[in-house]
């Protein structure tokens, strides 16, 4: 229909076009992959960073215990002997822990007396890397209270 004043007329569009679909369609198998492997490696991300806490959790147990020792059954108990590696830790099966003793002068480098650097290293499988581990260090000294 033509109105008068020689402008056609305009019908109001219902539903949408083919070539809507089309490129709707395109833009998601494009975005889709895209956002899957976001959403993977976020995921992964996380158990990671749950594995890192729990690795932290047992190195600072194992420091307790070795300043207890020390405290509790004195200068003597803490030696390499008294702490052996630890291939599956009761309850977390996939992480492994050592601990390292050595004698020290007050350089903390050289060997000598009076220092113990004690180094409490866990190991455990990462999803991403393979395998990590997390080591602290600290330092005893023999003194008398």
């Amino acid at each position: 229909m033509t109105r008068t004043d020689g402008k056609a007329r305009r019908t109001a569009r219902r539903g949408i076009s083919l070539l809507e679909t089309a490129a709707t369609v395109i833009v998601l198998a494009v975005a889709a992959p895209a956002l899957l492997v976001t959403t993977r490696d976020a995921a992964i991300r996380r158990a990671s960073m749950q594995q890192q806490i729990v690795a932290r959790w047992l190195v600072c147990e194992k420091i307790e215990d070795v300043v207890a020792d020390r405290h509790g059954r004195g200068w003597s108990y803490v030696a390499q002997g008294n702490y052996p590696a630890e291939p599956a830790i009761a309850g977390f099966g996939v992480y492994s822990r050592t601990t390292f003793i050595a004698e020290t002068g007050p350089d903390l480098a050289t060997p000598g007396t009076g220092y113990r650097r004690v180094t409490v290293t866990v190991s455990y499988p990462d999803a991403r890397e393979g395998s990590k581990s997390f080591a602290v260090a600290v330092v005893l000294t023999n003194y008398d209270q």
